[in-house]
């Protein structure tokens, strides 16, 4: 079991996920068919007596190769809500999540009720702009039938050029009719951090998924916010309606906080399935308190960051429980291009819990409100982890492996996207919130300062 954290995350034959959205990595290796016991032979002559029957006798002609994919994806769709079989074309149309840029209308989507449905939309993109929320009921794309469609077919046809069309016949929460909203495709911004000075010496980061870059573009943020606060006296990192994305950025970018402490424990079924990354010593340690923004958006990698910070005391979690998707995914590459994306493993927050189902609990549990707006806090409890058909159980890690080492979209809500405003942004009042705990820790700090002087 390896305890330590590997010297580059990005190397490896395949790339682990902890998202939301679908995202990939793949390895080349090919395993063949094994019917290792008795019993599973047995199931194979069934299933083979099975496309043998249908194919002779079946009302219709059928195609011999359609029928087992539709098998296997049954067979896949059924292990857990992040598990898929991946037709050839659809390899590289997956992998844009994670680097360069793409057109589309920018939606996280699952299936919830086996319908497919929005956990939540990207800021600033068409669907955003649109009004489509956490929750809405995809019934058609382009008046096609969304039921038993497959996730992967449902991003493909949501996916076109900058400037063309795709129609989405939604179901709104509450709604007893569906409406057809008419979205006008945009290349998907893939920047996944900004920054800005609320007040001088506090600075406000907003992580808005986990991609390739996220790491470096987190550090140039910083050393910005460094250099015009001189110095920080503290941060407020947001991760509010973050559905996640790779795993070694949410390592790394815990790893920029921390100096020692384990970051997160990865356990599967097997040996090679299970691994802890460490926090390594930088001389260039960031010592300003952090207040880590939550909510029921914010899943998978911003759940193991938040966790991470939280366990090792790190930084104060402000907010409303996380997602709650505990789960790492692979995807492995088969004969003639056919892929299987799985749940390899179960991720553990430093202390050892799994958050799968739960989610990460805020140390200040505050409801979403504008301020000076009239408005009522309070959040939709929107769509969770717990909430997905054949969504993996909450399960304690084995001892040995710990030895080694809803929000919906606000009433009004607030536009991030764009040039981010300090005026604006702290008209939300968990930013403010934030920013009134940090001012309130330097006074404090001073406070016993002087006194120990004394």
């Amino acid at each position: 079991m390896a305890t330590s954290r590997p010297n580059n995350h990005r190397h490896g034959r395949a790339i682990l996920m902890a998202s939301c959205l679908l995202l990939l990595g793949f390895s080349e290796s090919v395993s063949p068919l094994f019917a290792g016991t008795e019993e599973t032979y047995k199931s194979l002559k069934v299933f083979s007596s099975v496309i043998e029957e249908i194919e002779q006798n079946y009302v219709d002609p059928v195609e011999p190769d359609k029928l087992i994919q539709k098998a296997i994806q049954g067979m896949i769709n059924g292990l857990d809500p992040h598990s898929a079989f991946l037709p050839p074309e659809d390899f590289e149309e997956l992998q844009v999540d994670t680097k360069g840029e793409f057109g589309g209308i920018g939606i996280v989507i699952s299936v919830k009720d086996n319908t497919l449905t929005v956990i939540s939309a990207i800021d600033g993109t068409p669907a955003y702009k649109a009004g489509v929320k956490p929750e809405d009921k995809i019934i058609k794309v382009n008046g096609e039938s969304t039921q038993n469609m497959q996730l992967w077919e449902a991003v493909k046809k949501m996916r076109g050029p900058k400037g063309s069309t795709v129609t989405l016949t939604l179901l709104k929460q509450g709604a007893s009719e569906p409406v057809d909203v008419v979205l006008i495709r945009d290349v998907i911004p893939m920047e996944s951090v900004k920054y800005v000075t609320l007040k001088n010496g506090y600075g406000y980061v907003w992580i808005t998924n986990f991609r390739d870059n996220t790491t470096d573009d987190l550090k140039n943020s910083l050393a910005d916010l460094e250099n015009e606060n001189k110095p920080l006296k503290g941060l407020i990192v947001d991760l509010r309606d973050n559905p996640g994305g790779l795993l070694n950025q949410a390592v790394d970018i815990s790893d920029i906080f921390l100096s020692n402490g384990v970051i997160v424990s990865i356990k599967g079924r097997h040996e090679s399935q299970q691994n802890i990354f460490k926090a390594q010593p930088d001389p260039m340690d960031k010592a300003y308190p952090i207040v880590v923004l939550i909510n029921g958006g914010s899943a998978s990698a911003s759940e193991i960051v938040a966790g991470a910070l939280q366990d090792n005391k790190r930084a104060l979690i402000l907010g409303t429980p996380s997602f709650g998707k505990g789960s790492v995914q692979t995807v492995k590459a088969l004969k003639d291009g056919y892929g299987i994306k799985y749940t390899i493993a179960r991720y553990y927050t430093p202390n050892g819990t799994s958050i799968q189902a739960q989610g990460i609990q805020p140390d200040i549990l505050l409801q979403h409100a504008l301020l000076n707006q009239g408005e009522e806090g309070g959040e939709s409890q929107g769509v969770k982890e717990k909430d997905l058909v054949n969504h993996l159980k909450a399960e304690p890690p084995k001892k040995s492996l710990l030895q080694n080492v809803q929000k919906e979209m606000e009433k009004k809500a607030l536009k991030k996207h764009g040039q981010l405003e300090p005026k604006t942004l702290l008209s939300d009042n968990q930013v403010d919130r934030a920013l009134q705990i940090l001012i309130s820790h330097t006074i404090f700090e001073k406070m016993t300062v002087r006194h120990a002087h004394k």
